[in-house]
């Protein structure tokens, strides 16, 4: 099973302030034990939500929306992406990671990220064919 386990975002991460040298010290050790257990598949932190845009889509109509974005809580400041084989041994492993933020409480967020036989029957057959050749070719491209 893979798993996006997303850093909320706070005032420190919208405000563009980079972590210190220990904490990315940190998060390079902790990354690297998720590399050796074979569980990290990505893991980046975000810029700030004043460098992005929302789309919106309503039917056809489509409309950009600058940011920042005023409900820092509801933002994501970076994220993991890990497989494991359960929702808890997700947790055990977010329980081993540095705090995202020093000194101030933070908080990751842990969804399940579906899988091609989470769709059922309406995921047909040429469906999942074009999206395998799709995976593919994004695979042969790093």
């Amino acid at each position: 099973m893979r798993f996006m386990v997303m850093v909320r975002a706070n005032k420190t991460s919208e405000a563009g302030e980079m972590p210190s040298e220990a904490l990315l010290t940190a998060m390079g050790h902790y990354n690297e034990s998720l590399v050796r257990a074979g569980v990290l598949l990505a893991a980046e932190g975000l810029h700030p939500s004043r460098d992005g845009a929302r789309v919106r889509f309503s039917g056809e109509r489509r409309e950009v929306i600058d940011g920042p974005f005023a409900e820092t809580r509801e933002l994501i400041a970076g994220f993991w992406l890990i497989q494991v084989r359960s929702l808890d041994e997700a947790i055990e492993w977010m329980k081993r990671a540095p705090n995202p933020f020093e000194g101030i409480e933070s908080e990751v967020e842990i969804r399940r990220v579906f899988e091609a036989e989470d769709f059922g029957t309406e995921f047909t057959p040429e469906a999942r064919a074009q999206e395998e050749r799709l995976r593919a070719e994004i695979a042969s491209r790093t």
